[in-house]
């Protein structure tokens, strides 16, 4: 118990550090010759790698049997979920000083951005269900299915990271990378279990 403690606060600590050292940047002017875009994509690259590491438990758990790496996840995609909207919240406050119309106009018209809000949209249920109340109310079956869509969210918040940045696609394809393991790992264990003979009583 007094291990998962040091690992959680580990873990707590690992993820609010970005923040921190945005902090840290924005008061010594190290934000570069155009801070908002700076920040906007510095957000966003968190909230991926985030929602990445939100997934890895589940496969650590399917390997290694770690089960402590699933007590976890839920802070991870929170955390996740808090990036997304720091990360939304730049570009409507920063970019678009809350320009409705426009932003409006960018989500019909700029495939990345409508990735993008469909990305924080599933994230938003996700984190409005995440608490323990959701799982009795919505009934364990359907909570389960409605937090699957977490891989939805991922998947689409790859292809914002690669239809946003149209040259380079390094950075989306090493994501990219990362969440095809996560979903392999899972796509393999669920063809398992349903390939499983049920054993006679």
């Amino acid at each position: 118990m007094h291990r998962q403690r040091i690992v959680w606060w580990a873990v707590f600590a690992a993820l609010s550090a970005p923040l921190a050292w945005l902090g840290v940047l924005a008061a010594t002017d190290g934000l570069g010759a155009n801070p908002i875009e700076f920040v906007t994509r510095y957000l966003g690259d968190w909230a991926l790698r985030a929602l990445l590491a939100a997934l890895a438990p589940t496969a650590l758990n399917i390997l290694f049997g770690w089960t402590g790496a699933v007590r976890l996840r839920r802070m991870v995609g929170l955390y996740a979920f808090a990036y997304a909207v720091l990360h939304v919240s730049s570009y409507v406050v920063l970019d678009q000083f809350f320009d409705w119309a426009a932003i409006w106009a960018d989500v019909i018209k700029r495939k990345y951005i409508t990735a993008g809000m469909a990305t924080v949209a599933i994230l938003s249920l996700l984190a409005a269900t995440s608490w323990a109340g959701a799982v009795r109310r919505l009934g364990a079956k359907t909570w389960k299915r409605l937090h699957r869509g977490v891989y939805a969210a991922a998947l689409l918040a790859c292809l914002h990271y690669a239809w946003m940045v149209k040259a380079d696609l390094t950075g989306p394809a090493l994501h990219a990378a990362v969440l095809a393991v996560l979903l392999g790992v899972r796509m393999a264990a669920f063809t398992k279990k349903r390939l499983t003979p049920l054993r006679p009583r």
